[in-house]
């Protein structure tokens, strides 16, 4: 069975799925629809057909029912499937630009911190895969970043 690691960005629609053999991208799913219904399915896939050997996936900010259920679904799967997980923030997968929060506001990166901040127009940024998996820029802090802006 051929051994892989896995990229999952799940913190809006699409929930976004980078497969990597030898540590570069071979294939890049995006599936529409709740994170809740899909990634079960998907990772379901994966494990039926690939040896997944490590999960890196964004851990936040964006969707908080998205972040958790990612969260609960990769801990529990990677500790029944000895598969080393890694978090790392959306904004890795976006070059930095700000994540949609609720309404006009936005989750914005400054420095290490994270603030949430009104923005007129905003128009979300897409999140894209890398082209390797370079596991020394993810981390095992694997918590969520839960950031719930005020409303």
């Amino acid at each position: 069975m051929l051994e892989i690691n896995v990229v999952i960005i799940a913190i809006e629609t699409p929930l976004i799925i980078g497969l990597y053999k030898n540590n570069k991208l071979f294939e890049s799913r995006y599936i529409d629809g709740q994170t809740s219904e899909t990634l079960p399915i998907e990772f379901n896939k994966l494990l039926e057909n690939y040896k997944i050997k490590k999960v890196v996936f964004a851990n936040g900010p964006g969707s908080f029912m998205a972040i958790k259920i990612s969260y609960l679904f990769l801990k529990t799967v990677a500790q029944i499937k000895n598969i080393e997980l890694f978090g790392v923030d959306g904004f890795y997968f976006n070059f930095n630009q700000p994540i949609r929060a609720i309404n006009n506001m936005a989750f914005i990166k400054d420095g290490k911190d994270i603030i949430v901040k009104k923005i007129e127009d905003f128009k979300s940024s897409p999140f894209s895969l890398p082209n390797n998996f370079e596991v020394e820029k993810y981390s095992k802090d694997i918590e969520p970043l839960y950031i719930l802006p005020a409303i």
